[in-house]
């Protein structure tokens, strides 16, 4: 009867422990480690294999779309596009790409160069891109990096779970585009220009910075602060990051 009940006890007690277990899931990270972002490139991996490792996820490494096609993006319930940019990639891989954000095959998170949207390198732009960044196009940046406030706008966002309703980015080449996203995204923050230091003329006014496109299916966020490794720095901007993986991989 000891016996009986001590496997019982075993029993239950493996069953807690594999339920209270986060279900592990595998994440693609399509990334730039070259030009100004190798050094964000570099912290971000050992960040995100940091992470990975502690909270039981998985991150394979590419550095360009070659391999992207359907059978390879089933692997994966997180594509991260972590400073890639949106042209230039294999015509398979923007067929695979567009099916697995349509039909929400798994989810999606953007950096920065993301939103690099325009006539670029001899390419032309990616339309179904541009209207899954809420129909917008690139058109100035500030090159010289300015310091900046973000205001929170949507605080019940899962993603912004524990993070101040503003902070300060400290460095960064703020993009503006030939209009503000919103019409056709949910805004979830948004940059004060008037906080910029420097000041300068390159400025959209009303100019969201993280959102998300609730017309296609799968889990979406883009996030543009991702040019500087000092972001790793900013407790709020890892914090953004941490919930915005989970959030996206449904977890």
């Amino acid at each position: 009867m000891k016996k009986l009940l001590l496997l019982i006890c075993v029993g239950v007690f493996a069953c807690f422990n594999l339920k209270a277990q986060p279900k592990h899931f595998k994440v693609l990270a399509l990334y730039e480690n070259g030009g100004h972002h190798i050094e964000f490139s570099k912290r971000a991996k050992v960040w995100l294999d940091k992470l990975a490792a502690e909270k039981g996820f998985t991150v394979d490494y590419i550095q360009n779309t070659d391999k992207i096609d359907d059978a390879f993006l089933s692997n994966y319930q997180l594509f991260l596009q972590l400073d890639y940019v949106p042209y230039a990639w294999t015509d398979k891989a923007v067929a695979a790409f567009q099916k697995y954000i349509d039909e929400g095959r798994g989810g999606w998170i953007g950096f920065h160069h993301a939103t690099l949207l325009g006539e670029f390198d001899g390419y032309h732009k990616w339309q179904w891109f541009s209207n899954f960044m809420g129909g917008i196009t690139y058109k100035n940046y500030i090159g010289t990096f300015a310091k900046g406030k973000v205001n929170v706008e949507d605080k019940k966002h899962p993603v912004m779970k524990g993070v101040p309703s503003s902070f300060i980015i400290q460095q960064e080449e703020w993009y503006t585009y030939d209009k503000s996203p919103r019409p056709n995204v949910h805004v979830i923050a948004s940059v004060d220009e008037s906080t910029y230091d420097p000041q300068g003329d390159i400025k959209m006014g009303d100019h969201p910075v993280i959102w998300t496109n609730e017309h296609v299916k799968a889990r979406n966020i883009y996030i543009f602060m991702g040019h500087s490794p000092n972001l790793l720095d900013n407790p709020a901007w890892v914090k953004i990051f941490t919930n915005a993986i989970f959030w996206a991989a449904g977890k």
